[in-house]
């Protein structure tokens, strides 16, 4: 009777496993594995850089000690980046005017600019005035439209 009771049990088991397999067209189904890096430096995907970076400096606490000394001493405030950046226009639009024949000037904190064109040939002179230094740059050749 235990025979009976095991062998019943056992046919019942591979005939539920025979339709679980042919319920899915098969026994086995397996494909190939494929790793694809997500770090786009070893070969991923090219748009995953920035999100990676901002993931890594959102965990960074790390506080450099030097960057506030550096700031200190390197750093410009605003009022002098606007300073700069306006002298630099200014300088620009000073030598653009040689194009039209114009000569003219330009002074500052630091330096004195003398641009002098003498039918073509172009003089500046630059005056450090911390130091009273004095140099001049001799161009030639230009060619001007009154």
């Amino acid at each position: 009777m235990k025979e009976t009771a095991f062998g019943k049990r056992t046919g019942l088991w591979l005939l539920g496993l025979w339709f679980a397999g042919a319920g899915s067209a098969g026994w086995v189904h397996a494909t190939e594995l494929v790793y694809t890096p997500i770090n786009p430096a070893f070969g991923g995907n090219p748009l995953n850089g920035t999100w990676l970076l901002n993931n890594a400096q959102a965990q960074n606490d790390y506080d450099d000690p030097d960057l506030n000394n550096r700031t200190a001493v390197a750093g410009t405030s605003a009022l002098e980046r606007f300073t700069s950046q306006l002298q630099s226009r200014l300088l620009g639009q000073l030598l653009d005017n040689i194009s039209t024949g114009n000569t003219g000037s330009l002074s500052t904190d630091a330096f004195i600019v003398n641009v002098i064109d003498d039918s073509g040939a172009l003089t500046i002179n630059v005056t450090d005035r911390a130091t009273g230094e004095v140099s001049e740059i001799q161009v030639n050749g230009i060619t001007t439209t009154p």
